[in-house]
């Protein structure tokens, strides 16, 4: 059984899935994902049943149509979920400790792709740590954030 872990950008909920139970990996175009996730589109990661378990805190739903809720974090904002009535949750790409271990597979909702998103590729590219004007700043950052992996408390105690 391979074991994917992630969680919020805070750390107060955290997940660990079977990547033996992935059904799909895909991006949505439709406005709804774009809203739920603040986002152009959103990638997630739909599991088969008994694919999803939850290890730490509790994910607040908003119920976003009819058939279908989203889960966040109340702490933090992070978008969490897709979760259609009588599935196993689908899970937001980017909240997975090793996102770049889920490549997409299909597309969704392409009546609503924004015309631009063709073209990202194409875009000029930048690292954080070169070309910013407040070179100074990032280089002062602390982060905040939850690591990417597993941990027995969080957060983690003052040294």
């Amino acid at each position: 059984m391979t074991i994917l872990t992630g969680g919020c950008q805070c750390g107060a909920i955290r997940f660990s899935c079977d990547g033996d139970k992935i059904s799909s990996v895909s991006i949505c175009h439709c406005r709804m994902c774009q809203k739920a996730v603040g986002n152009y589109f959103a990638p997630f990661v739909a599991f088969e049943v008994g694919g999803v378990n939850w290890t730490r805190g509790n994910r607040k739903l908003y119920r976003s149509s009819n058939h279908v809720s989203r889960a966040f974090c109340a702490d933090c904002g992070t978008p969490l979920t897709y979760e259609a009535d009588g599935y196993e949750p689908s899970i937001a790409g980017g909240a997975f400790d090793d996102p770049a271990a889920l490549p997409p597979t299909v597309q969704y909702g392409v009546e609503a792709e924004l015309p631009f998103t063709a073209s990202l590729p194409s875009l000029k590219r930048v690292r954080t740590d070169e070309g910013f004007e407040g070179t100074e700043f990032v280089a002062d950052v602390i982060s905040n954030q939850h690591p990417d992996h597993d941990t027995a408390v969080w957060p983690l105690p003052k040294a």
